[in-house]
C-alpha cells in the first residue's frame, strides 16, 4: 500500500508530530511505502493567487477558469503538480492535523485550495440532465482511501450530540464530504484524540496503540457510507435527496449517509 501523509503542525515535537511518526514507523514496518508532506517544513504557500497559473491567469483573476486552463496545459506551478502526482501515487492518504477553530489549520486548507485544482479534483465528467459531473463518489481520486487523524483540545463530551461544540461528525463533515468524498476518495471513520493539551506519557502510549491498530486495518475498514451523487439517491439537476430515502429521525448532514450494515 502506498500511503501519503499530509501533516500540518508547526512544531515537530508536538502530539501531532508524534502521531505522524507512529504512522510512518507502523506502516513501514508492515511493508507499506510511505511519503510525508510536512507542510510547515516545506514552507507551503497557502494562498491562491495569479502566480499559480502563469500565463493562464485571467484578468481580472477568475480562479476556477485560470486553474483549469493551467491544469489542462500542464502549466500549474511545480509544487502543486508534485502534490497532485503524489495523490495519484497513493492508495491511502492520511491527514494529520489539530482541529483549530472547528477546522483544519490554514496551511492545510491552502494545500487543498491549490492542489485540488479545477479539472483535477473537480469540474470533471459529463454535466447533463442525468449527471452533474463525476463527484461525490466518482472523480479523479476514485479508488483511493483517506482518513483524518485529528487532535482536539476539549474532552470528548464536548463533541457529542448534546455537547457544546456539536457532534464531531458534523464538524468534520465539510472535510469528509466536501473535500475528500467530492473528488472520489473513500473516507474512513476518523481517528480523533480528545483532550490533546492534557495528554500524559501513559495516555499517549494508549492513544498510540489505538492509532497503530487503526493504521494496520486501513485496507479493510469500511468507509463512511456517503450517498453517491449519480447513483439514484438524488434528483438531477436539483441534487436534492429523493423523498422517502431518509431514515426516520435523521436530518441535516446525516441525511447524506446511508444506513450501514450491522457491525460496520
Amino acid at each position: 500500500m502506498n500511503t501519503l501523509i499530509v501533516y500540518a503542525h508547526p512544531e515537530p515535537r508536538s502530539l501531532n508530530g508524534s502521531l505522524k511518526d507512529v504512522a510512518v514507523s507502523t506502516l513501514e514496518a508492515a511493508g507499506h511505502e510511505v511519503q510525508v508532506r510536512d507542510l510547515y517544513a516545506m514552507n507551503w504557500k497557502a494562498a491562491v493567487d495569479a502566480a499559480d497559473f502563469g500565463g493562464y491567469a485571467t484578468s481580472p483573476l477568475r480562479v476556477v477558469r485560470s486553474s483549469g486552463g493551467a491544469y489542462d496545459a500542464g502549466a500549474l506551478t511545480p509544487d502543486v503538480t508534485a502534490e497532485q502526482e503524489k495523490l495519484l501515487w497513493a492508495d491511502t492518504v492520511i491527514f494529520q492535523f489539530p482541529l483549530w477553530w472547528y477546522t483544519m489549520p490554514a496551511i492545510l486548507k491552502g494545500w487543498v485550495d491549490r492542489v485540488f485544482s479545477f479539472h483535477f479534483a473537480y469540474g470533471v465528467g459529463v454535466h447533463d440532465e442525468t449527471r452533474h459531473g463525476e463527484r461525490y463518489g466518482e472523480g479523479t481520486l476514485l479508488g483511493r482511501r483517506a482518513i483524518l487523524s485529528v487532535t482536539v483540545g476539549g474532552p470528548q463530551s464536548h463533541y457529542t450530540d448534546r455537547g457544546i461544540n456539536g457532534p464531531i461528525e458534523d464538524l468534520l463533515f465539510p472535510i469528509h464530504h466536501g473535500i475528500l468524498f467530492y473528488p472520489g476518495l473513500e473516507v474512513l471513520p476518523p481517528f480523533v484524540l480528545y483532550g490533546a493539551d492534557r495528554i500524559s506519557e501513559d495516555t499517549f502510549a494508549d492513544a498510540a496503540t489505538r492509532w497503530k491498530q487503526r493504521l494496520l486495518t486501513l485496507e479493510t475498514t469500511a468507509p463512511i457510507a456517503f450517498r453517491r451523487q449519480n447513483f439514484g439517491d438524488y434528483e438531477v439537476p436539483s441534487l436534492r435527496l429523493k423523498e422517502g430515502l431518509e431514515t426516520a429521525g435523521r436530518s441535516g448532514f446525516s441525511l447524506h449517509v446511508r444506513d450501514q450494515p450491522p457491525g460496520r
